[in-house]
């Protein structure tokens, strides 16, 4: 992907089923744990790289014993610097003389060698990035069972509502954010949950200690989270755990957010990616399951494994753009899936090239683009194969050697064109020098374009703001004097603001946007955006399950090939002496390829939560009254 967008973050659990002995005997470490929880988390780096955290809970300490550890950082680096963290303590065990391969020992005086682990990567969406946002995030309490731990994959649009619910409740939540509005509404309903067992059990004659591992073995989590997000408007995978050994992870009911589990008899894995647990536990894809939407697997400290449902579960609504892009290309289905969006596209191409395959040079942008690539030159095969056919046939064996030769021999050009040469540092202050700078964020192989004669055609995986391509990409394949540019996305026009984790929040930032909105100018239907926004204005403080999306209206004006070649001027540099035309995927194609993934309100304002409709009539508003800044 040529522009940078933060997007969702990771998360890893890990719950040992054996005591530290079994793997200490098995594997040669008692430390199996930790560093299964260290892959899972380098392996999802890609999902964050603002912030990381991990936390241990013992459950069977004595009391006055350290029994939960959590360390999380901020630091360039942060999961180095986290395992970097836990493993001084052991180093400082080794260095004191102790027997650190003594598991009784070790599970008595150092933290982190406990049988529940839970990690985080965590994507600042918001612009905010200080270690008080950094999951995961803890509620304690004397009372194990009554200790929260969280960390998430979140974004809830309503976090307003449910804030206020929670000082409806009587509470005085320290931050306006989703995340204490998460934990203070799952810590309100384990707190609940904590006091009726605890009125039973007092009721049936059992004294205060007795009643503690009581509770601990009976609390009802299903109950917990079936009550605390009830109200909850958004996408999630949220991953917790109690004190006393309880984990569990649950997903929205329109599986917005995705996460994988697998489990045996030593081992319970949980991941927002499935290859993750593939490469990091060596098993199958089929052994691999998926939380489903609106269920949560629960771990009881027993060991049990359930998966229960604590939502309705809606319509599939699971994000496409994971398969497009944020997602690890090494899943088996979202591979094959971005193969078949490159070769859904072949047909356009070719007809854009006008089926010019000798004059035509193909090329992807690195790196995320790279799959698309491959399915848009199997496309260009296929057709390639066609022709030729027809050629032989067509000839009724009157062809020489020769001339059969050349017809087998005729290969589309592909050429490695972009290359990502450095990673831009922002610490130029001035806008002249910063911009030269991202001009140079690519490089490219001189040599292979017939200059004046061949058109390049170079795909990527979306476009969103576009400010890569005029600034940067456009410019420099612009030195190589091809006839012609054609970008091409393998996904459809982003035209609706996100509002489920992904940052991209803000209308205007859209180019597809822009062009729409540069269109109803140029066409005389400024009155069109006007009537929009008395319209949002007049919804705005509805509740939320009233709002309509009115911007459906700034796009109908126009069709997308309209808003393609728009987009095409607009983002075409001054200097540039190349014609430039973008080339994008058609939301028919997107679902033909990804069908089982069918979120797609980025492209056509189809949200699958009525948060999100108040979310974009929020964007327009603010887009016309010039406030800077998301919507939600």
């Amino acid at each position: 992907m040529s522009e940078l967008i933060k997007h969702e973050c990771g998360i890893a659990l890990i719950r040992l089923k054996k005591p530290l002995s079994y793997y200490q005997e098995k594997y040669g470490t008692w430390q199996y744990g930790i560093n299964k929880l260290y892959l899972l988390m380098e392996k999802q780096h890609n999902r964050g790289q603002d912030g990381a955290g991990v936390v241990s809970v013992k459950m069977n300490l004595k009391p006055g014993q350290e029994y939960i550890s959590r360390y999380r950082s901020v630091e360039p680096n942060p999961i180095k610097d986290v395992f970097d963290k836990i493993g001084k303590s052991v180093k400082k065990g080794l260095k004191s003389g102790n027997n650190i391969n003594d598991t009784e020992w070790a599970y008595e005086n150092l933290p982190y060698s406990g049988e529940l682990y839970l990690g985080h990567l965590r994507y600042g969406t918001f612009g905010r990035n200080s270690i008080d946002f950094v999951h995961p995030v803890m509620r304690q309490n004397n009372w194990k069972s009554r200790t929260l731990v969280l960390a998430g994959n979140f974004n809830l649009t309503n976090t307003d509502e449910l804030f206020q619910k929670l000082i409806d409740l009587g509470q005085h939540p320290k931050n306006y954010t989703d995340t204490v509005t998460v934990l203070e509404k799952v810590g309100h309903f384990l707190d609940e949950e904590n006091q009726y067992r605890f009125r039973q059990y007092k009721n049936e004659g059992y004294s205060n200690r007795e009643i503690s591992p009581l509770i601990e073995d009976n609390l009802d989590v299903q109950s917990i989270l079936e009550n605390s997000s009830k109200d909850w408007d958004g996408g999630y995978a949220i991953a917790g755990m109690i004190g006393h050994g309880d984990a569990f992870v649950m997903r929205d009911p329109w599986g917005i957010r995705p996460a994988y589990f697998y489990h045996d008899d030593e081992i319970v894995v949980v991941a927002s990616e499935r290859p993750v647990i593939q490469t990091v536990m060596d098993v199958k894809a089929s052994q691999v399951f998926e939380v489903k939407p609106g269920e949560a697997l629960i771990v009881k400290k027993s060991g049990e494994v359930k998966q229960q449902m604590v939502r309705v579960p809606q319509k599939r609504s699971s994000c496409s753009f994971e398969r497009i892009y944020f997602s690890r290309g090494s899943d088996q289905n979202i591979y094959n899936e971005r193969k078949e969006l490159g070769r859904l596209l072949a047909p356009i191409i070719l007809k854009t090239i006008n089926f010019d395959i000798e004059n035509t040079v193909f090329s992807y942008i690195p790196n995320t683009s790279e799959t698309a690539f491959y399915g848009m030159m199997a496309g260009v095969r296929e057709h390639l194969l066609d022709w030729k056919k027809k050629q032989i046939k067509g000839r009724n064996g009157s062809l020489t050697e020769e001339q059969l030769e050349e017809i087998i021999s005729r290969e589309p050009r592909v050429e490695k064109i972009a290359i990502k040469d450095v990673k831009l540092r922002t610490f130029i202050a001035d806008d002249a020098s910063r911009d030269d700078l991202v001009a140079h964020v690519y490089d490219v192989t001189y040599g292979v374009i017939r200059e004046n004669t061949d058109t390049l055609v170079i795909i990527d995986d979306s476009i969103v703001r576009g400010t890569t391509l005029k600034t940067s990409i456009l410019k420099i394949l612009d030195r190589l004097n091809p006839k012609k540019i054609i970008v091409v996305s393998s996904a459809p026009q982003i035209r609706y603001p996100d509002c489920y984790g992904i940052d991209m929040a803000v209308l205007e930032k859209f180019i597809a946007f822009t062009a729409a909105i540069e269109l109803l100018k140029d066409k005389g239907k400024q009155h069109i955006i006007d009537e929009v926004y008395q319209k949002c204005k007049g919804q705005q403080n509805l509740p939320k399950e009233e709002i309509m999306n009115y911007v459906k209206e700034i796009y109908r004006q126009s069709t997308a090939e309209e808003i393609s070649a728009k987009i095409a001027e607009l983002l075409k540099p001054e200097d540039c002496k190349a014609e430039v035309e973008i080339v994008y995927q058609s939301i028919e194609n997107l679902h033909k390829a990804c069908p089982n993934d069918t979120g797609d309100w980025y492209f056509t304002g189809n949200y699958p939560t009525p948060g999100g409709n108040k979310v974009v009539n929020t964007s327009f508003i603010n887009f016309m009254e010039g406030v800077k800044g998301r919507a939600y």
